[in-house]
């Protein structure tokens, strides 16, 4: 007689992570939410406040995918465990290998949803903005901002996210001196938010005629895209606001007139600006979205320091302060501030590779 054991414990397993996430979640909690908001749709002036009826839609759409999701996933193992039951009970040795496959699908997707319903923070469903500044190491550290761009531009072409460059100053001759650039996806703020810090690369530099090994830095920092104004109050007597002509290759407009936008918060001393929109109102608008979440994420910050749950202080961009090193040289290990070094089998990384091989490291994160 086969032994169905470990493949039912497997499944149990998974299943216990599902039922952890469904409380969590509260699907009970959300179908009330979501009856009352269809109840709310069909009140017979609901649609004379189009701001409210947008506001719905979006949540409406947020409540069916969650509900959608926790409901697929429990369908799909109680369909795993009718299959196992089956096969026991034929004996059937021919179908173990697929219903492995099925629990392993099952227990990544599991593992998903646990980690999702951990991201129940404020701001965590928001789209989010980054930030990335090059620091100590010259060119070194321009090449180093252009490698981490690639790398969280891959990881959000694998998350289903939508990368828009905002504002980019480039590097003088390689790289990239700074960049802001959105992340629009589901939960896209939850979970880039811990990569918010300082991250260091050492390497034998490309840029250096004698294969020396250098050091960089480049600061990384990620703040949520507030769409709602009034979640943050503005005094418009406290900003300053300056106007210059757009850098870059430019074009029949870009270049001739005064487009960009520089604004800056004079009571905390917040300096945000963006010139890749072809209109000033554009890019103001744009500046004016930046400065709102670099404020909210200011206020949180303080707020957590207060808490003493997280201390969240942006350091220098130099030797001591960073979240992550990636060390390639002469060492093959990956040095991270929550999971400590990984060992790697890569025994001698290409400066083109680097990029790649970080983007493959963060995956697993």
């Amino acid at each position: 007689m086969l032994d169905f054991n470990d493949i039912k414990q497997s499944l149990l397993e998974a299943s216990k992570s599902i039922k952890t996430s469904a409380t969590a979640i509260d699907v009970e909690k959300l179908n009330t939410e979501l009856e009352g908001l269809h109840a709310r749709r069909s009140e017979s002036d609901y649609w004379t406040n189009i701001e409210l009826a947008q506001e719905d839609g979006k949540r409406i759409s947020l409540l069916e995918k969650k509900i959608d999701t926790i409901t697929n996933i429990e369908c799909r193992a109680q369909n795993i465990a009718e299959l196992i039951s089956i096969a026991e009970e034929m004996e059937d040795e021919t179908t173990i290998a697929d219903i492995n496959a099925l629990i392993t699908d099952l227990k990544k997707d599991a593992s998903k949803l646990f980690l999702e319903t951990l991201l129940s923070g404020k701001y965590d469903s928001l789209n989010a903005i980054l930030s990335l500044h090059a620091g100590a190491g010259g060119t070194e550290a321009q090449d180093w901002v252009e490698m981490l761009y690639r790398m969280y531009s891959r990881y959000a072409e694998k998350a289903g996210y939508k990368i828009t460059v905002l504002d980019s100053l480039p590097g003088d001759g390689a790289g990239i001196k700074s960049i802001t650039f959105l992340c629009a996806g589901a939960k896209a703020y939850g979970f880039l938010k811990a990569e918010k810090g300082v991250h260091r690369l050492v390497r034998i530099s490309p840029f250096d005629t004698n294969k020396r090994r250098h050091t960089s830095f480049a600061s990384l920092e990620v703040m949520p895209e507030i769409l709602d104004e009034s979640e943050i109050k503005i005094n418009p007597e406290e900003l300053r606001i300056d106007t210059f002509r757009s850098s870059g290759a430019g074009g029949q407009h870009v270049n001739k007139t005064e487009s960009a936008i520089r604004i800056t918060h004079i009571p905390t001393g917040i300096v945000v600006q963006c010139q890749n929109e072809r209109s000033q109102i554009q890019n103001r608008d744009v500046a004016m979205r930046l400065l709102i979440g670099k404020l909210i994420e200011k206020r949180e910050r303080e707020q957590q320091e207060i808490n003493q749950s997280i201390k969240g202080n942006l350091k220098k961009i130099e030797w001591g302060s960073q979240i992550r090193s990636y060390v390639f040289c002469p060492y093959t290990l990956v040095k991270d501030h929550r999971t400590g070094y990984e060992e790697t089998n890569v025994t001698a990384v290409m400066d083109g590779e680097i990029s790649e091989f970080i983007y493959a490291y963060l995956s697993k994160l």
